[in-house]
């Protein structure tokens, strides 16, 4: 009982369970299994972008650029796509590479500067904010990207990216099980692999862990390119779900990939936390963003709510934690 009380997902789970409940009695249609597949489909788009959010901040740090980066991304493949002609695999390739560049370059700021995280990838965010409606004006003299619909590779694209794959009669988005892989992933990394042992390490006392001989420098620097590589995944899924991508999009969900991860008990202190917490956190927030649709009421109040869970969530999970820690 007492490792149970020590999971960093305990309180999300519980929140989880309690908010299922709730919109269950509380909207009739949340339990259909279309309505069902939808709150899925919200919690993946999230989740996906959790997972890498939330093992950043086990090894201690924040990525503010990660809404915007996401956007980047699929600016980047549509644009070399259409505007080069090429099949849209080829713009797949392109963002893959330069997103994680990006990623690369945030950790390599944050190594070798010494700034704190929040300040290097809050100028990131606002650099990329920029870019992405400066070029995209200046290439196709809109705020949009031009429709990729009908070039070469899109139909093959979606399938792998934006596709809906059917269950037993329920469509269910290929970005659940993309979510899904990304958990059970990032789950085994964290607890089956040396790398995993090195994130915890440095989440929770860097000097001692470069101490014993813990890459910190590269351990960092490969948590901002994990970021980056969610960020290109969700990228991939907006290019290829709406053919068209807005340059403005992105601004702000950043703090609903923490918010998510927090929930889900990764302590902003870094050291802490879980991947399946983050998910949890990301099925709480879909089910949370959708059940207010479901239940008719004001969507005006859903960041209320959320600040509410995200608010308790962290208050459980510090009390949890410290009594387990009393415990003999």
């Amino acid at each position: 009982m007492r490792r149970l009380l020590g999971r960093p997902e305990l309180g999300a789970l519980l929140g989880a369970v309690a908010v299922f409940a709730f919109f269950s009695v509380a909207a009739d249609a949340f339990l259909q299994a279309s309505s069902f597949s939808t709150v899925l489909y919200a919690s993946s788009t999230f989740g996906i972008m959790a997972v890498g959010v939330s093992l950043l901040m086990i090894g201690g740090e924040f990525d503010l650029s990660a809404g915007v980066l996401v956007t980047t991304s699929a600016l980047i493949a549509a644009l070399v796509s259409y505007q080069l002609t090429l099949n849209v695999w080829a713009g797949v390739v392109v963002s893959l590479v330069l997103t994680l560049l990006l990623g690369m370059v945030n950790g390599l700021l944050y190594v070798n500067t010494g700034l704190p995280s929040f300040v290097v990838t809050l100028a990131t965010f606002f650099m990329l904010a920029g870019a992405n409606l400066g070029v995209t004006k200046a290439v196709t003299g809109n705020v949009a990207t031009d429709s990729v619909r009908d070039m070469d590779g899109f139909d093959s694209a979606r399938a792998v990216f934006a596709s809906d794959v059917d269950l037993a009669g329920v469509n269910v988005n290929v970005t659940v099980f993309w979510w899904l892989l990304l958990v059970a992933a990032a789950t085994w990394l964290l607890l089956r692999t040396r790398t995993g042992n090195w994130i915890f390490a440095v989440g929770g006392a860097a000097a001692s862990a470069r101490a014993v001989g813990v890459p910190v420098a590269r351990t960092r620097i490969g948590l901002f390119m994990g970021v980056a590589f969610c960020a290109w995944l969700s990228g991939m899924h907006l290019v290829f779900a709406f053919a068209t991508v807005q340059s403005g999009e992105g601004v702000g969900n950043e703090f609903f990939f923490i918010i998510c991860a927090v929930i889900g008990g990764c302590l902003l202190t870094g050291g802490y936390g879980s991947a399946i917490g983050a998910a949890i956190g990301a099925f709480i927030f879909g089910m949370t963003n959708k059940g207010i649709v479901y239940a008719e009421w004001n969507p005006d109040w859903f960041k209320f709510f959320l600040g509410a869970m995200l608010l308790i969530a962290t208050v459980v999970n510090l009390i949890v934690r410290r009594r387990v820690e009393r415990a003999p």
